[in-house]
C-alpha cells in the first residue's frame, strides 16, 4: 500500500513537468534572403522550448514553421514582438496542438 501511495505521490509531483507540444505557422513579411532567415532563426531558437530540428523557413512563401514543447501556447503578442525585433512584420499566425487538426489562432 505504501508503495502504491509513493508512486501516486511521485506522479503528482511530475505532473507540472508534463507539457504539450504546439506547432506554430507564422506568415512574415520581409523574408527575402538567407540572411533574413538567419535573423529570425536566431530569435526563434532563443526560445528554449523550440525544437531546432522542427524549424522550417520558406523564403519564397514568407512562412516560418516550428514546434515548441511548452506548458502553454506562446502568445501572439510574444511572437509578434519576436518577429518585430528581428526586423519583420507578422501578418498571420496559426497555432495548433500537435495531433490536433483545428487551428487555434488565425489573423
Amino acid at each position: 500500500m505504501r508503495t502504491l501511495l509513493s508512486v501516486i505521490f511521485l506522479m503528482a509531483l511530475a505532473l507540472p513537468a508534463w507539457s504539450a507540444e504546439f506547432r506554430y505557422e507564422l506568415s512574415v513579411d520581409g523574408l527575402a534572403c538567407p540572411y533574413c532567415a538567419y535573423g529570425i532563426e536566431k530569435k526563434i531558437l532563443a526560445i528554449q522550448e523550440v525544437e531546432s530540428d522542427s524549424l522550417d523557413i520558406k523564403l519564397n512563401e514568407g512562412l516560418v514553421v516550428f514546434n515548441a514543447d511548452t506548458d502553454k501556447q506562446i502568445s501572439e503578442d510574444s511572437l509578434k514582438e519576436l518577429v518585430n525585433d528581428a526586423g519583420f512584420t507578422l501578418r498571420r499566425l496559426e497555432t495548433s496542438a500537435l495531433g490536433d487538426e483545428t487551428q487555434d489562432e488565425d489573423n
